[in-house]
């Protein structure tokens, strides 16, 4: 069984990869999405959102990376995959999943879902382009609307050529909503095609792990919201792992904290930090309780310390 740390535009950067493969073993994580439109981007592009190219396309775990590009036009698409490839990413990934409206306004990520023959170009011409020995992926849902257009998004991403394929089980109307979850279609799919699949969504725990590959009949599975839920969900389903406990929790955001302040996107910290939890507190009842109390700040200091001084009352 393998698990995959997948991508979430806007949350998990590099900073959370770095932290998350420390307390987890995943099999490989995948970026944030490289946006491509007409024009073949400079590698520092490449490198603000994989800084594991300068490490052999790994996190200082040693866990690889994917890098994930979205776009439209296969010319472009491919020849930016060419560069990250050159770059030195372990695995170039086609992102035709992704729900945003924005990025569906202009014909990106699920917007693609509608298109299966631009879907089939796009792919052909990234795995053409790049170097046999590094994989090319793709990432979509179940189609636009209508789950059973999987069949012919699935067939096109197959006789492109792709090395493998993650399949979030909804359809981009379904969102992310529990009950529009469609494991069964998975299984359908895998029954059609050679091709390694991947399964995501809903997975929040061991049981749901099981029950995912006992629904599907892959042995994969990617987690994304579920791994800010609890940190450690990684090593939760691959090994049945007890979640982690609170006080580690607590430890965690002040390393967090360490790595945004130090990093690169330390002005953004208040709402990163923030952000995080709002999917804790799914998991942890006390994380409310500690939200309730910084979230008026909106400084680095006055968060950091008020999470200092917490931790230190959990110790007496």
């Amino acid at each position: 069984m393998r698990v995959i740390l997948g991508p979430m535009e806007g949350v998990l950067d590099h900073l959370m990869r770095e932290m998350l493969t420390e307390i987890n073993d995943y099999d490989f994580c995948v970026t944030e999405f490289v946006r491509v439109v007409h024009q073949p981007l400079p590698d520092h592009v490449f490198y603000r959102l994989c800084p594991e190219l300068k490490n052999g396309s790994r996190t200082q775990a040693g866990v690889p990376v994917k890098v994930q590009l979205l776009g439209q036009e296969p010319k472009w698409m491919a020849e930016n995959a060419v560069r990250a490839a050159e770059l030195g990413a372990y695995g170039i990934d086609l992102n035709f999943g992704c729900p945003a409206k924005t990025v569906n306004k202009s014909r990106g990520g699920a917007a693609l879902l509608q298109e299966p023959e631009l879907i089939y170009q796009v792919v052909k011409a990234c795995r053409d382009a790049v170097d046999s020995r590094i994989p090319v992926s793709a990432k979509i849902r179940l189609g636009w609307e209508d789950p059973n257009d999987c069949f012919e998004i699935v067939d096109a991403i197959d006789q492109a050529g792709s090395d493998e394929l993650t399949i979030h089980a909804r359809t981009k109307v379904g969102g992310y909503k529990a009950h529009e979850i469609k494991w069964e279609y998975i299984d359908d799919i895998r029954k059609k095609t050679a091709m390694p699949i991947i399964a995501n969504g809903e997975i929040w725990s061991y049981q749901d792990g099981q029950d995912c590959i006992a629904a599907t009949g892959v042995q994969d599975v990617m987690v994304c919201r579920g791994a800010f839920n609890i940190p450690n969900l990684g090593n939760m389903v691959k090994r049945n792992e007890a979640q982690m406990p609170w006080v580690d929790v607590v430890d965690l955001l002040l390393r967090y904290s360490q790595y945004e302040v130090r990093g690169d996107k330390h002005k953004y910290y208040p709402n990163r930090v923030k952000q995080w939890f709002t999917y804790l507190r799914k998991a942890y009842p006390e994380a409310k309780e500690l939200f309730h109390d910084i979230r008026t700040y909106m400084e680095v200091e006055p968060i950091v310390e008020h999470i200092e001084r917490y931790r230190d009352s959990l110790d007496k």
